[in-house]
């Protein structure tokens, strides 16, 4: 069905493929549920692309211009979905937009799970669902606006949460997987008394990715170190990634019933990390689950961690052979409501790798982008998705306005001048933006710092400014102008196309 509908102070050809008229709503048009395209009559646009997962590339690319995908077919299994992945065609997850020459935002945004995807040339933008169907939020004004109104739509009928992390430490940039006990004892101590709320311990602890008990450089336990944590007076979190295992380990051994397969029966490769392809839980078994259910009670109920962070999670929905009717998006959704049913409602759930639609309501905090880097750019990569301070940037700064639905996590500041190549006004940048964010990380250990590196952070986390957006790229930090213009890319400031 053909239908010409108004917006705002102007009208667009709707085609519908599903049963319904398109109803008026708060801010624009819900439309029926059912593939749907618009006719946006904008020519060369600016297209914004949502990313389907924390990692996944995020932001405005020109119409004209080769789409904003992960090139690398290994980096793509990892870091975006490869099924609806387009090399000739400007795509997007759950939302996307074009803006116009006076400035104005056309945005179509799914309302339901099913993984909705959009795709967008410089005539027609256009949504479906690879599973079933959800209804459409349809609207057409200034950016701010219609994705203010998009969130508030989302938060009705998925749901939001409101939990905050406060001042996290994470061992992650300044260690990676060489933590030990002995270290950390010597971190925790030297934590106790700043502005920090929260210790997380990453990457490293466990046994093997899959097998989630202490390796021998915990020798006294995750208990005993969760308790360390905690009379420092911090909350103890950790790092884990449920839903996946790496070949090697020993629950991918003796449990491969576990294992989601593909059509040749095959264990389905979810990614890859850790220097080879890591393999995912079938979500659908009730088995799978009871092993997830497991781990959560162990590590919130006999450990003692109330702030999880939850890493390579899209592995969740990875391709492969489920039950007829499946829905991925809802298998990852039900996974994430299991994880929140065992761990409590007060325990933090930290989600990378997340997707947006199916976290809502479940997760406390979402991953912004990919991993930062004591590096800028790295000039051997071109990739979007790489662990870089600026594609952290990049990606952050396009998803802010998903901010009224759970914290967004920027990741780390830096504060070291020790194995950091950042200038000053890089590290600003993060810092900035985490402040915007409300979510301030650090990964520097205190003796790492010098005497007014030190200063300087404590001064950091215990302020709380004042935050006003102006544009999409340039907000004011108590009465200071920060603009991510170049940050962002230096030709933006050039383009016709006023931001509004």
């Amino acid at each position: 069905m053909s239908l010409l509908v108004p917006l705002a102070d102007r009208t667009f050809a709707v085609e519908l493929g599903g049963d319904g008229t398109p109803q008026p709503v708060d801010g624009g048009l819900l439309l029926p549920a059912g593939r749907v395209a618009v006719l946006h009559t904008m020519g060369d646009a600016l297209f914004y692309r949502n990313g389907q997962n924390s990692w996944s590339p995020c932001g405005w690319r020109r119409l004209s211009a080769a789409p904003l995908r992960i090139a690398d077919e290994r980096r793509r299994t990892t870091a975006d979905d490869t099924i609806w992945d387009d090399p000739a065609r400007h795509h997007s997850s759950a939302v996307a937009a074009v803006q116009d020459g006076n400035g104005n935002v056309l945005l179509l945004g799914a309302l339901g799970l099913g993984t909705p995807r959009l795709s967008a040339d410089q005539d027609t933008l256009a949504g479906w669902y690879e599973h079933g169907a959800a209804p459409w939020f349809l609207a057409y004004g200034r950016e701010e606006q219609v994705f203010a109104d998009y969130a508030e739509h989302l938060h009705r009928r998925i749901g939001s949460r409101k939990g905050r992390a406060g001042n996290v430490w994470c061992s992650w940039y300044a260690y990676y997987e060489a933590i030990t006990e002995t270290q950390l004892k010597e971190d925790i101590a030297a934590l106790r008394g700043l502005p920090f709320d929260v210790a997380q311990i990453d990457d490293g602890w466990q046994q093997l990715v899959g097998d989630w008990q202490p390796n021998a450089k915990f020798p006294s336990g995750m208990a005993a170190l969760a308790e360390r944590i905690t009379d420092a007076g911090l909350t103890a979190g950790l790092w884990l990634a449920p839903f996946i295992a790496l070949p090697g380990s020993e629950t991918a051994r003796s449990r491969p019933e576990l294992l989601l397969r593909d059509a040749e029966g095959r264990p389905v490769t979810a990614g890859y990390n850790w220097g080879t392809g890591y393999w995912a839980l079938d979500l659908t078994r009730d088995d799978a689950r009871e092993h997830v259910a497991t781990l959560i009670h162990r590590v919130v109920h006999e450990w003692g961690f109330r702030y999880l962070k939850l890493d390579f999670i899209n592995a969740a929905l990875a391709p492969g052979v489920r039950p007829a009717g499946t829905d991925r998006e809802q298998v990852y959704r039900d996974a994430l409501a299991l994880v929140r049913e065992v761990a409590g409602d007060d325990t933090y759930l930290l989600g990378s790798g997340a997707l947006l639609l199916p976290s809502l309501g479940l997760l406390d905090g979402l991953r912004s982008g990919p991993d930062v880097a004591p590096i800028w750019q790295n000039y051997a990569s071109d990739d979007p998705s790489d662990a870089m301070a600026r594609n952290a940037v990049v990606n952050t700064v396009h998803r802010l306005w998903q901010a009224p639905l759970a914290e967004i996590d920027p990741d780390v500041v830096y504060f070291r001048s020790r194995l950091n190549l950042l200038t000053e006004r890089q590290m600003d940048w993060l810092r900035d933006l985490a402040d915007i964010c409300g979510f301030r990380a650090v990964s520097d250990p205190p003796g790492w710092l010098t005497p007014g590196e030190l200063d300087a952070m404590t001064t950091y986390l215990s302020r709380r400014p004042a935050i006003t957006r102006h544009d999409r790229y340039r907000y004011a930090i108590d009465g200071r102008v920060v603009d991510f213009t170049p940050a962002v890319d230096p030709a933006i400031g050039e383009q016709p196309y006023p931001i509004s």
